[in-house]
């Protein structure tokens, strides 16, 4: 069993930056990839970016790609989000998530929440305009 919790959720301006963060604990995962997903009120489930555990290969979706890197660090279990150029778009829950998924895998299984396991409480980002 893994545990995950979120941090760094907030309320920012548009065009300001914010950095999640989510610490793992429990079951070791060397071949876990860990990744983050967004929903907002109304709207399904989107897949914001993935980073494979054992080799740090990172993933992102179209609608963040260019503003947001993910990165993780190993010795603490913890990966972040940094996201940059924030809009009013981005507003929704940021969820944590993580799962057995091959360091082989095409980009299209990173991105499918349905290959995770795991998933964190969710943190409130809020981007005003």
């Amino acid at each position: 069993q893994v545990q995950l919790v979120e941090s760094g959720g907030g309320l920012v301006q548009a065009g300001d930056s914010l950095r999640l963060s989510c610490a793992a604990s429990g079951r070791t995962f060397g071949s876990y990839a860990m990744g983050w997903f967004r929903q907002a009120p109304g709207k399904e489930r989107e897949f914001v970016a993935a980073i494979s555990w054992t080799f740090g290969s990172t993933y992102y979706g179209a609608s963040v790609k260019g503003r947001c890197t993910i990165s993780r660090d190993v010795a603490r279990y913890t990966v972040h989000l940094q996201m940059n150029s924030l809009k009013p778009g981005d507003t929704a829950v940021y969820y944590c998530a993580a799962g057995y998924i091959s360091s082989t895998a095409n980009t299209a299984t990173f991105a499918s929440a349905n290959a995770y396991n795991y998933w964190g409480q969710g943190t409130q980002v809020t981007v005003s305009s």
